[in-house]
């Protein structure tokens, strides 16, 4: 097998193009399209002239460039993604149900209004109303589905030993062992305001009478944009299907057991008080809309937390309570408070943070401190909940930008090496499966520098 050795990660790549391809196939642009042909055959899957013209005004528009030729590379995106979906339809524990589709159908308009803002200017957009959109989206999305399934497949069983990942570091150059940002542990402690009851109870009363305006014929969908303090609040309240484990478990549990349009009781969840009305239920899911609404913390309120957790912070300077037991005993945050405070990056679930995913409010203090310092009290916001606190933060280690090394950063060159396995394997099935599949390709692309030999037999 004779070709190029892709310098970008494969899989990343297809994920991304695969995306865009869901945009062009549902009609995504404002451009008229050109006189269709049918510029390649992949088994039974076409692929169109308007679909190769469309994706390059896209990434043109997105300020993506190449320097080979865009329009022959986009059509190798998608002789690949087809690929995927021909071998997909042959392989029988690949299936793909209504409510996966109506599922990412529903998350991909959620994508698009927020994007645009409100559902008629997506339509405006499109052209079409939103019935017809949705219509149109239905085959793309089954295959972008087809495709992800695919995909996963072919590298479930990818993995590396200690051994293998030693090796392959030992025989980097020097320009391919990758550089390691500056990198930050830090333990916290946090203090949620106190809410007086009287605001607890305005809030109740304010969201019963607006379930009893509904009740007597108002829209739910108008109510939640006037009045719902929720991110979902421009899209009448609508979040989208949702499992129990996705959802607040007050909320899950008054969410699934609602019937037809009916509103439930005011509901307390981490996020604050609800109403909620269930659109619709598909196996194990449920689409709902909710209108949210947050005590408001008075002043007196934040300045107790802040005088509290700043006498806190000067016990602990002064070592009448260690960090990690006072985190223990007064910290609200339940993901740190047992392991004494120490925050955990979500996305290595290490304790290491590069700075830029550190939670801004903590990234401007935790640069200018230093080791073991304990931070003055600020006020930010809790991500799980979107409620206002007050945290402390004590700076455990810095580690400086470095090159990686095994005994420091095995766990980021075993993601590394993984990730490069699986795209070796997925490189090598595509390679297979050319000689395996009818493809057939118009030969004003027979001049294409592809990176993958054999697309044209």
């Amino acid at each position: 097998m004779t070709r190029k050795r892709i310098n970008e990660n494969m899989m990343t790549r297809i994920f991304v193009t695969t995306m865009l391809m869901l945009a062009v196939l549902t009609g995504a642009n404002a451009q008229d399209k050109v006189i269709d042909q049918i510029v390649a055959v992949v088994g039974g899957n076409v692929i169109l002239k308007s679909d190769i013209e469309t994706m390059n005004i896209n990434q043109q528009a997105q300020g993506i460039t190449s320097e080979g030729d865009m329009k022959c590379e986009i059509l190798e995106d998608f002789l690949i993604n087809k690929l995927l979906v021909a071998e997909a339809e042959l392989d029988t524990l690949i299936t793909v149900t209504p409510s996966q589709v109506n599922q990412q159908m529903d998350a991909q308009l959620q994508m698009y209004m927020q994007h645009f803002g409100t559902e008629s200017a997506v339509e405006t957009y499109f052209g079409k109303p939103i019935a017809s959109i949705k219509a149109d989206m239905q085959e793309a999305i089954r295959e972008q589905i087809l495709s992800q399934q695919m995909r996963s497949k072919i590298v479930e069983n990818v993995t590396v030993t200690p051994s293998e990942v030693r090796y392959n570091y030992r025989n980097l150059s020097k320009e391919e062992i990758p550089t390691i940002p500056t990198q930050y542990e830090y333990a916290q402690i946090t203090v949620e305001p106190k809410i007086e009851l009287e605001e607890e109870n305005r809030v109740k009363a304010k969201l019963r009478e607006i379930k009893k305006r509904i009740e007597n014929g108002s829209s739910f969908a108008a109510m939640a944009v006037i009045y719902s303090e929720g991110p979902s609040a421009k899209d009448g309240g609508v979040i989208g299907y949702s499992g129990r484990a996705q959802l607040d478990p007050a909320y899950a549990t008054a969410a699934f057991n609602l019937k037809d349009d009916k509103v439930s009781n005011v509901v307390k969840s981490a996020f604050g008080y609800h109403i909620i009305q269930l659109v619709d239920k598909q196996g194990g899911k449920v689409n709902t809309r909710h209108i949210l609404m947050k005590p408001k913390i008075s002043v007196d309120a934040k300045e107790e937390a802040y005088e509290r957790l700043d006498s806190l912070a000067n016990l602990i300077r002064k070592d009448e309570i260690a960090f990690d037991q006072a985190a223990q005993m007064f910290s609200y945050d339940k993901n740190t408070r047992n392991n004494g405070g120490i925050a955990i990056n979500a996305n290595t679930m290490s304790s290491k943070f590069s700075i830029e995913e550190v939670d801004p409010d903590v990234s401007k203090i935790i640069t200018k401190m230093n080791i073991n310092e304990i931070s003055e009290p600020f006020e930010t916001i809790d991500t799980k909940n979107q409620q206002q606190v007050y945290k402390i933060i004590k700076l455990l280690k810095k580690i400086d930008s470095h090159k990686a090394n095994l005994q420091d950063d095995y766990q980021t060159l075993a993601e590394l090496y993984l990730a490069k396995k699986k795209e070796q394997v997925l490189e090598e099935w595509i390679a297979e499966r050319q000689s395996q599949t009818y493809i057939r390709i118009d030969r004003t692309y027979a001049n294409c520098n592809f990176n993958f030999d054999n697309w044209i037999k």
